[in-house]
């Protein structure tokens, strides 16, 4: 008997190989290599994909084309439709010949919709393998630890119908939301004989909306004064330090609230010194944090490193795949004891960032983490595994230590907390101090630096007691519009609002700056972004709808649970998109029409902004960065061409800003190249020609 086991990636492949037999035999060449294992007189083929190798496409029609709806699909291998797919061929090639020499096939991707979709891809149409038969089975691991691997071979599952049918269904749906909205927005711009084309998907329509309704909220807010009264006090002798205070009433607003605000200033701007009439201090515990599920993790990794949460799941992927830390695609913010909490420890122990932590917690009677409520039937929560780290790069290092600190913290006793409020009295009128200090930190000092809180100590004063008065304010402030989305704080959202999954949330924030619908660190909406939602809100509300988005997000879930069949769901979805765009084709050239008119306008305003001069050839546009497309190398070229084809070479390195000046010896505009490492820009005319380089 000759069983075949699919990995999702090549290092996978060789660690399951490693842990599941001792005479292990590398085959073939290359990277699509597999391995050969005696498992007690029987053969066992570990062969790797390397991650997606099939994809959906249009049948009978590979190529680009602007016709919709279309719902007639298959699955083909990549490297046949795909650009830069060709290096899938030989993974393809290698199962294939595999096969047939296999009369078990176990899917030992990663454990989610992805991985179920990845192997069950490669079993089906490489192996030509049906699961409903009995010899496809399933791995299912959270660490690729040589014992956790072990274990998963020594107890494989059956295969996972539900999983496997739910991820087939997400890729059906994405691609008839994304070819067929994608199409209707480009065949709408070319009847308005627009170049280009436009795109949108199932969660990032509504993903866009998020960030375009919270940019008319900024554009339509209306500031509104207010008014502050607040001191600089001092304990006097007893406790002489300085602390501040602010009238009870905190904001003065309304109609009449300057008036009132002025009064109580000028009744008590003349005053030295206030009467405590009041000390409240009272003592609360606060809880040590959740386990990281990935969100969490992707928003304290923003947090404290600032790493966008994308590349967070990329590191935290490596990570997995170095047997580091646990499988990061999670929604779960539980530890089971399954995953051996004291054996972790006493791993990390052994490291001296964290031995004296480990041992602290080692010591304890009994080990219980914080859990949280979120649950994953497929994967704990996000856990060292205790394996030390080898060649990893500064970034990986910063969010392994997050994750062993988050891990540690969530064991650890309950810190001890102080709140302290002072009420003065001054001339009548009650101003108010408030602080906060850790009195015992306790899970503090597991999670280091990562627990930040406010420490506003106040003055060791009693009721009864005198205060100096240093300064009093009365201060005319603003009220603020809401904040934007960052690309941590949009993740949050969109996970509150059931859109999309935890591994794909990122990457739709991702897509939306490649397209040019949103901008900045601080995320705004681009002239693009808002026009398109505006059009669509008139047009196809349906694909801006969160709702509906997340009801269909639920119905998939489902799938899983037996509560829904992929077919139901297939249909509602085809249902919902065929009215859709029956309207659509109806509407196309008023669409075409506004959709041009934004396309037009967002290349203005990139232009402009890209923008290091106006053009001396033609005097009517400005030369910004390009790229040869088939080169790769930047240069200056008109936004105005092909009226206008002035070019010019540029630096292959350092950031192209205009250094907006002129060339005192031909007019033309000058830019500076920051380079890194420099702390001055290289300052250089944009005329190759110039004269004042012809002479160097």
């Amino acid at each position: 008997m000759t069983t075949l086991i699919i990995a999702e990636k090549p290092s996978v492949a060789g660690k399951i190989a490693g842990a599941i037999g001792n005479a292990q035999r590398k085959k073939g060449e290359g990277q699509s290599s597999y391995y050969e294992v005696d498992d007690d007189g029987e053969l066992v083929l570990v062969a790797s994909a390397v991650g997606h190798v099939y994809s959906l496409a249009e049948k009978g029609n590979k190529s680009w084309n602007t016709n919709y709806p279309v719902f007639d699909i298959e699955w083909d291998p990549a490297y046949e439709v795909q650009k830069g797919s060709a290096y899938t061929k030989g993974y393809v090639k290698t199962i294939e010949k595999l096969a047939k020499k296999a009369d078990t096939f176990v899917n030992a991707c990663d454990y989610d919709i992805e991985g179920s979709v990845i192997g069950y891809n490669l079993i089906n149409m490489a192996c030509h393998a049906d699961p409903k038969k009995g010899n496809v089975k399933r791995m299912h691991f959270s660490t690729v630890t040589f014992p956790d691997l072990k274990k998963a071979y020594e107890n494989i599952e059956d295969f996972d119908f539900g999983q496997t049918e739910a991820g087939i269904t997400r890729h059906k749906l994405d691609w008839y939301y994304g070819i067929n909205l994608s199409r209707a927005l480009t065949s709408s711009m070319r009847t308005a004989n627009a170049h280009g084309t436009l795109s949108i998907g199932r969660v990032q329509g509504p993903a866009l909306k998020l960030v375009v309704d919270r940019e008319r909220d900024i554009k339509k807010f209306i500031p509104e004064p207010f008014w502050v009264i607040s001191a600089r006090m001092n304990g006097g002798h007893e406790s002489p330090a300085d602390f501040d205070a602010i009238h009870t009433k905190e904001k003065f607003e309304g109609d009449s609230a300057q008036e009132t605000a002025e009064e109580i200033y000028a009744k008590v701007k003349d005053q030295k010194t206030g009467k405590v009439t009041s000390v409240v201090k009272k003592e609360y515990k606060q809880p040590p944090p959740n386990p990281f599920d990935l969100t969490s993790l992707q928003l304290e990794a923003h947090r404290f490193h600032r790493i966008p949460p994308k590349h967070t799941l990329e590191l935290a992927q490596t990570l997995y795949e170095n047997g580091i830390i646990s499988y990061p695609r999670t929604s779960s913010q539980e530890y089971p004891p399954t995953i051996g909490w004291r054996k972790i420890l006493e791993k990390l122990k052994s490291t001296n960032d964290y031995s004296s932590a480990a041992q602290t917690l080692l010591s304890k009677a009994s080990l219980k983490p914080n859990n949280g409520k979120k649950k994953d039937p497929a994967h704990p929560a996000i856990y060292p595994t205790g394996e030390a780290p080898k060649g990893m790069g500064v970034q990986e290092m910063k969010l392994y230590d997050l994750i062993v600190r988050r891990f540690m913290a969530t064991f650890g006793e309950w810190a001890i907390r102080e709140s302290a409020k002072i009420i003065i009295d001054v001339n009548t009128e009650d101003f108010k101090a408030e602080g906060k200090r850790t009195v015992a930190p306790n899970w503090h000092e597991l999670y280091g630096k990562y627990a930040k809180f406010d420490e506003i100590i106040l003055p060791d004063i009693n009721e009864g007691d005198i205060v100096n008065i240093k300064k009093l304010n009365l201060d005319k402030k603003m009220t603020q519009p809401p904040k934007r989305f960052t690309e941590a704080s949009i993740i949050k959202e969109l996970e509150k609002q059931n859109l999309g999954t935890k591994a794909t949330r990122a990457t739709i924030v991702d897509t939306l700056f490649k397209r040019n619908y949103i901008q900045g660190k601080a995320i705004e909406a681009t002239t693009l972004g808002i026009k398109t939602v505006e059009t669509l809100e008139v047009h196809s509300p349906e694909i801006l709808d969160a709702e509906l988005t997340a009801k269909i997000n639920d119905e998939m879930e489902g799938i899983i649970e037996n509560k829904a069949t992929s077919e139901a769901v297939e249909k509602r979805a085809k249902d919902i998109l065929t009215k859709v765009l029956k309207k659509f084709k109806k509407e196309e050239k008023e669409i075409g029409a506004k959709l041009a008119g934004g396309s037009r306008q967002a290349a203005v305003e990139k232009a402009e902004a890209e923008a290091v001069g106006a053009c001396p050839i033609c005097k009517e546009g400005v030369l910004i960065v390009r790229k040869n497309p088939k080169t790769g190398k930047r240069f200056l070229g008109c936004s105005n061409y092909p009226k206008c084809t002035n070019t010019q070479p540029l630096p292959q390195r350092g950031k192209v800003i205009s250094a907006k000046k002129e060339c005192e010896t031909c007019s033309w505009p000058m830019i500076n190249i920051w380079t890194q490492g420099k702390k001055m820009p290289w300052t250089i005319c944009t005329n190759f020609s110039c004269p004042s380089k012809q002479k160097k």
